[in-house]
């Protein structure tokens, strides 16, 4: 869909597209109505955003996550899928879960990659969330190619955000996600 098309599809719908920024920083001192941990499936911390998240937020998000464990998420959180949770001691009211795919050569998982953005603006969207900080999803640990990941993650968001989400902003750990996401932003329009 072209920037056009949006933008009428947005005026029709009677709203604007939210606006993406490019931050680089920490996710975790960020204000935002929602901040988004690129979680493990076990939703019980980890290394990477999901451990900062954790260690930063306090045992607030660890007790409700162990509290989806033990009710509806017992094999933990599916991958493309996601769930909220307090944010606890975060300069935010929502933490939203989401476990990102592995990247691999032999298998395109892109739309699973995709799911994480989709349905974690859906959940903040049930929330009332306005602003949402985002990592960028499975682009550490998992492997997935920093230019591949701010394409799909730009694209995506430009595609699902819908009201009350007035802005997305992605929190990039460095320099060089900054760039590939700067430059997927200027190619999408």
């Amino acid at each position: 869909m072209t920037a056009a098309a949006r933008a009428v599809r947005a005026m029709m719908a009677g709203m604007t597209e939210p606006t993406i920024t490019l931050v680089r920083g920490d996710i975790t001192e960020q204000h935002a109505d929602a901040i988004v941990n690129a979680a493990n499936s076990s939703l019980l911390g980890g290394g990477g955003v999901d451990g900062a998240i954790h260690r930063r937020g306090g045992p607030e998000i660890l007790a409700e996550c162990r509290a989806l464990r033990a009710s509806r998420y017992g094999k933990g959180l599916s991958t493309g899928a996601a769930v909220a949770t307090t944010a606890g001691r975060l300069d935010a009211a929502h933490v939203i879960h989401t476990v990102g795919p592995v990247w691999s050569r032999e298998e395109d998982r892109s739309a699973l990659l995709a799911s994480c953005y989709q349905e974690s603006l859906r959940v903040a969207a049930e929330l009332g969330a306005r602003t949402v900080a985002f990592p960028a999803i499975s682009t550490g640990i998992y492997g997935w190619p920093m230019d591949d990941g701010a394409r799909i993650a730009i694209r995506t968001v430009r595609e699902a955000a819908t009201e009350p989400v007035t802005e997305v902003r992605f929190v990039l750990f460095d320099e060089a996600a900054y760039a590939q996401f700067e430059a997927a932003l200027a190619a999408a329009g």
